[in-house]
């Protein structure tokens, strides 16, 4: 069977590693730590394994935003805290220094549709600097770095490719790093908008709903390029898959609450817990769902995407809670990448 075009579609590395059959990951570096209650995940990526798992080689970055409660402004802070943490690093791998070199944020997708909306809205709310270099660079506080911003929109909008427009800001004024936000897509349903992607290697604009562009990075523009993502959409097939996956571990957890064998499993509406659960026996799987519980991962995907698909259903979906999800993210990376390139912001002067 060909199973590469149904493959569940993901923007994050360590996912793209979970997915993909790898020969030798003895060169792959995992790393988990922890800031405060922020969960992180470091993935370097070497040449090699970048090509059997279509990623480019570099440096991947995951923050786990799950522990930030709604709107509460101390786990923000602190989640913000942890981000602009890791920008620094890959700042630091790249050479670059902010408060010596001019830099250009970009923020990419469409402000119109709120789970693209996340460029243009940290675009609105970072603080941009290039002005003041121009007009009164003597009167400059120390500390503040020059920065522009542009949100480009998106090709359907203006007939120009996203790649070309910042080209073009490129070239006009001369900036030394870009920083590219924009909105991706995950494998599992719940990761999204929940976790924060920074890398080195740059992005394809339209990744996240299948539809890339060319792409930003340093090896097609030249300078460096960071990246930051956040999956705010899954496809239609990721959540049937997920569903099923989860109704496996129910059923085996409501089965081992049998008291005696042989008695019928009771399905009462209470809510289980089932981060930790586990899958019952190849045998039980069959009894719950008849010979698609005998398929493997690849082919189950393969049938969900071609059950859904010719019928129009592969839909991209994103949670009914969008709105408020994307105003703290666009909270949490404006306020990281604030203090991450004007130390008078990181140092407490400006909050």
């Amino acid at each position: 069977m060909e199973l590469d075009k149904f493959k569940i579609r993901t923007d994050l590395a360590f996912e793209a590693l979970d997915i993909e059959k790898i020969e030798d990951v003895s060169e792959v570096i995992n790393d988990e730590f922890e800031h405060d209650k922020f969960i992180i995940k470091r993935t370097v990526i070497p040449e090699k394994v970048g090509k059997e798992i279509n990623r480019k080689p570099g440096i991947y970055y995951c923050l786990d935003t799950t522990a930030i409660k709604t709107h509460d402004h101390d786990d923000l802070v602190k989640c913000e805290e942890a981000l602009s943490l890791i920008i620094k690093e890959v700042l630091k791998a790249e050479n670059i220094n902010p408060s010596q070199q001019k830099g250009l944020l970009v923020g990419l997708g469409n402000v119109n549709v709120t789970p693209d909306a996340l460029g243009p809205m940290v675009m609105d709310n970072v603080i941009v600097t290039r002005h003041m270099f121009i007009l009164n660079p003597e009167e400059v506080s120390e500390g503040i770095s020059e920065i522009s911003a542009i949100a480009p929109g998106v090709m359907g909008n203006t007939g120009i490719e996203t790649y070309d427009i910042t080209e073009a800001v490129i070239k006009r004024i001369e900036v030394d790093y870009v920083i590219v936000v924009d909105a991706l897509a995950a494998k599992a349903v719940s990761r999204v908008n929940k976790t924060i992607q920074v890398t080195n290697t740059g992005i394809s604009p339209g990744s996240g709903v299948g539809n890339t562009r060319k792409e930003l990075s340093k090896e097609t523009i030249g300078i460096p390029v960071i990246a930051i993502g956040v999956p705010t959409v899954v496809d239609a097939v990721t959540i049937a898959y997920d569903t099923i996956d989860l109704m496996l571990k129910y059923f085996n957890q409501k089965m081992n609450e049998k008291e005696t064998p042989g008695q019928k499993i009771i399905f009462a509406p209470e809510k289980i817990n089932l981060t930790n659960a586990q899958h019952p026996e190849e045998k039980y799987t069959k009894e719950f769902l008849g010979e698609f519980g005998l398929l493997g991962e690849e082919e189950k995907i393969q049938l969900l995407q071609e059950v859904l698909t010719p019928n129009g259903y592969n839909l991209m979906v994103t949670p009914k809670e969008i709105d408020i999800d994307i105003e703290n993210l666009t909270r949490v990376i404006s306020g990281a990448i604030d203090r991450t390139l004007h130390t008078i912001v990181d140092n407490g002067i400006i909050s």
